[in-house]
């Protein structure tokens, strides 16, 4: 007898309209009828359309923008699927996503393969679909290629395939974990320690001050996670770096700690998730001379 696979991670090539309205209207209909907890993360226009095409079954689907909830890519793993299949933990859930779509920038598109390799591994054994699109008529080939290599399955029209470029989550992390751009020389430089963590905190304040309050305090208690984390398991130093990018507060946290990048170790620990959910775009790189993680907040 055919079992079914704990967790299947599938992505689905769409070009057009009505090609994403039937890779995806079935799927979420087929769950709807089955009674599985259902989350449909996906842009404003398609969840519009998806919604026309269900009819009366869409009020039974959870709906959540993913141009808003995932504009930090770092955050969709736990802070839209993880928290929907938290909600329903006995049940086998089915979630359709779309982490990358045109208009994704060279600066976030990295954090979006780490983000889709992770979640191989952060949702291993737990029972559930995650189908991913990707809009074929738009998206550039190297992105369809590297969703070949994050998805174990690929779906083209009717035609649905095991992908035979699927790599294991720990290679890619290599693969893109890439030098930063190098700050602007305007960039303000603070190197800290234990004993100036509530002197930083202080800086950070002041220099993010046009920025809304709750987003001041957001970024103080993120930079404030990673200072605490460079101390904590690198050499009890570091160094912060501050500069502004239009109306975007962008810190840097560097540091001489030689682990994997953040993005795949962080569900083993809050604090790196809690700064993902903070801030808009969480960057990393890990060298053998360190690692410096770059937050932005404000866009």
């Amino acid at each position: 007898m055919n079992s079914v696979a704990p967790f299947a991670h599938e992505a689905l090539f769409y070009r057009d309209e009505d090609d994403f309205l039937a890779g995806t209207a079935k799927f979420v209909a087929d769950g709807v009828s089955r009674g599985e907890p259902v989350l449909v993360a996906v842009a404003e226009a398609s969840i519009a359309l998806l919604r026309g095409r269900l009819g009366a079954q869409a009020d039974q689907v959870h709906f959540i923008d993913m141009a808003e909830a995932g504009r930090n890519p770092g955050r969709i793993i736990p802070g839209v699927l993880m928290a929907f299949s938290a909600s329903a933990p006995h049940r086998r859930v089915r979630m359709v996503g779309e982490p990358v779509w045109p208009g994704r920038t060279e600066l976030e598109y990295p954090a979006c393969v780490q983000h889709e390799a992770l979640i191989n591994t952060a949702f291993e054994g737990r029972k559930g679909t995650l189908l991913c699109l990707y809009d074929a008529g738009a998206l550039p080939g190297h992105v369809l290629k590297d969703a070949q290599r994050t998805h174990p399955v690929v779906i083209e029209g009717s035609k649905r395939t095991a992908s035979e470029w699927y790599t294991d989550p720990a290679g890619l992390a290599d693969v893109y974990n890439v030098p930063l751009p190098p700050p602007p020389s305007s960039a303000e430089e603070h190197p800290f320690s234990v004993g100036t963590l509530a002197h930083m905190r202080k800086i950070v304040t002041a220099y993010a001050n046009w920025l809304r309050r709750e987003q001041v305090e957001d970024l103080v208690l993120a930079v404030n996670e990673l200072a605490t984390n460079s101390i904590l398991h690198a050499s009890g130093r570091g160094v912060l770096r501050m500069w502004r990018e239009g109306d975007t507060a962008v810190c840097e946290v560097s540091d001489s700690g030689t682990g994997l990048p953040p993005s795949f170790t962080g569900l083993s620990g809050f604090g790196i998730v809690m700064v993902n959910l903070l801030c808009d775009l969480v960057r990393t790189h890990t060298s053998h001379t360190g690692t410096t993680v770059r937050v932005y907040l404000g866009r």
